[in-house]
């Protein structure tokens, strides 16, 4: 993971899979946050009322989002599963956090899952935390403004 350091964007991080949310275990360390709809069950450390936005609009803008995001590059695109994944470098280390976020219909809109995680070290100082409230906040103007 050394490696991870001294790349640039999105390289140096692990090759990207879909992320199944449904049977995400959240690791014991505290440098994780889990943004889930709030009526959807689950772990989340967040819960968010379902979008009044479909799948495909909520995906759309939050790319928006991720693009004005200081430091935060692509990493991949799962159009079946409707999920997106960035990763975000930190300004002074250059240490990678990856960001999976993933749209679905559910009762009363769009379910907005999103899991913002460190790579390197145990506590984050609740950066990741941090970054899923800026991104959903963002979120929300963007589908605002339309």
């Amino acid at each position: 993971m050394i490696s991870a350091l001294f790349s640039r964007g999105a390289a140096g991080v692990p090759a990207p899979a879909p992320l199944d949310f449904a049977t995400l275990q959240l690791p014991p360390s505290p440098n994780t946050c889990l943004l889930t709809p709030s009526v959807a069950p689950g772990q989340g450390h967040l819960h968010r009322d379902p979008l009044p936005a479909s799948p495909e609009a909520v995906m759309a803008a939050l790319d928006r989002v991720a693009a004005g995001m200081p430091r935060t590059f692509p990493l991949a695109r799962f159009p079946a599963r409707n999920q997106a994944q960035w990763v975000v470098r930190s300004a002074l280390m250059n240490y990678p956090d990856i960001v999976v976020a993933e749209a679905a219909p559910v009762e009363g809109g769009t379910g907005l899952w999103m899991y913002s995680r460190s790579l390197i070290g145990w506590s984050d100082l609740g950066i990741n935390r941090a970054r899923v409230m800026a991104w959903l906040t963002a979120l929300e103007a963007a589908l605002r403004a339309g």
